[in-house]
């Protein structure tokens, strides 16, 4: 009951406030998981499970986004490959630029709060992601 009443007053509260300013911009430093996607044509694709998780960082509207893969210990295992990406602003949105040595794309910040983000990209796809809680088997 009480996880519903949370979603319920999460999604009220970002309906609230559609528009993401700059403050938020440092919600997004942290470890995330996918939740779902949404495709142009309403059908909604969910995620139950994740084997790999994105980290970002974001320091002065700079910054990357890094997969990673947690383990049952509480670390993570990853590559040096990093996608880094610019955030602008553009009239009322906040867009993240990324730029790889193979390709280029952008994806417009939807929503941004301390435990979830989404962003649309240029295919009109729109993914939503919450905040990554290891697993910990002690408990």
């Amino acid at each position: 009951m009480k996880k519903s009443i949370l979603v319920i007053f999460t999604i009220i509260l970002t309906a609230c406030n559609s528009k993401v300013t700059e403050e938020q911009l440092s919600f997004l430093n942290g470890y995330w998981e996918i939740e779902k996607v949404i495709l142009p044509d309403g059908q909604k694709k969910e995620y139950k499970v994740n084997e790999t998780i994105d980290f970002i960082e974001v320091k002065d509207l700079k910054g990357f986004r890094k997969k990673v893969n947690p383990t049952f210990e509480g670390t993570y295992i990853t590559s040096d490959d990093a996608e880094l990406f610019t955030i602008i602003q553009r009239d009322d949105e906040f867009l993240m630029q990324y730029k790889t040595d193979i390709s280029e794309w952008t994806e417009t910040l939807k929503t941004v709060t301390k435990d979830n983000f989404s962003v649309t990209g240029e295919d009109n796809f729109t993914y939503f992601y919450k905040r990554y809680v290891p697993i910990n088997l002690n408990e």
